[in-house]
């Protein structure tokens, strides 16, 4: 009741300019979204920057250019679902750099615990946006684990929109997840790092979706299909009508 006020209260507030600029400055994939979708961007983001706690570690400072960065991350994936998808997100930690896990002892960029909380390094969540068409996204790489984890459990498969979706799912997905640990190397489009688990495998895919597209859709017709199906949208045809927006302005 109380996550549900705050949405509430979160979504009449205005929408801050200075919010704007730091979209328009870092998160390059806003300025290749339709008005309408950029709007659409700008209230789940809002929502989102006002019921997540944030909170920084190693020094990390939170300010409002780290709180509008990340949960424009999130509200990208969400963009087009319908309700509440991070409802057991409660927390992000974010530490300046790579950090070092307590249990495993290694540094590492990002990660999602089933308890709510998402830590992530704001270095890798910056070279991630900047560099768009690599198919490495820290951002969207966690909070597709924070979408798994609304199915229950970090299994690679999220809360999808019928029964009946999930038996393609499972047939292109688990495909591809072989492939990719059998050692795939031609035309790979996927980072080696999705064949440690079924769950990395949903979040690299959903890195590649978002970043390289159309790579993707030429590539991996079908994972395409159902990554699209699921996000309900189609990345490589916003991004086309974007470059074609801007050839038509430099040439008119």
């Amino acid at each position: 009741m109380l996550r549900q006020i705050r949405r509430w209260w979160a979504s009449r507030q205005p929408f801050p300019e200075a919010w704007r600029e730091i979209l328009r400055v870092d998160v390059p994939f806003y300025a290749q979204l339709s008005a309408g979708d950029r709007e659409r961007l700008e209230e789940r983001l809002k929502i989102f920057a006002r019921t997540v706690h944030f909170e920084g570690a190693g020094g990390m400072e939170i300010t409002d250019r780290v709180v509008v960065v990340i949960a424009a991350c999130a509200a990208r994936l969400v963009l087009n679902l319908p309700d509440e998808h991070y409802n057991r997100l409660k927390e992000i930690v974010v530490y300046p750099d790579a950090y070092r896990h307590p249990d495993r002892g290694s540094a590492i960029l990002g990660e999602v615990n089933d308890f709510g909380t998402m830590v992530l390094s704001w270095r890798a969540v910056l070279e991630g946006l900047r560099d768009t068409d690599d198919g490495k996204n820290t951002a969207f790489h966690e909070f597709a684990h924070a979408l798994d984890l609304g199915g229950g459990t970090f299994d690679g498969t999220p809360v999808l929109v019928s029964r009946c979706a999930y038996g393609p799912w499972a047939k292109v997905m688990s495909r591809y997840y072989k492939r990719l640990r059998g050692g795939e190397t031609r035309r790979r489009v996927l980072r080696e790092y999705g064949a440690i688990n079924e769950a990395e495998f949903f979040a690299v895919a959903t890195e590649a979706f978002f970043e390289k597209p159309r790579v993707v859709r030429e590539k991996k017709p079908d994972l395409y299909e159902v990554l699209s199906d699921y996000y309900r949208t189609d990345p490589a045809s916003e991004l086309e009508a974007h470059l074609t927006g801007r050839r038509n302005s430099r040439s008119a």
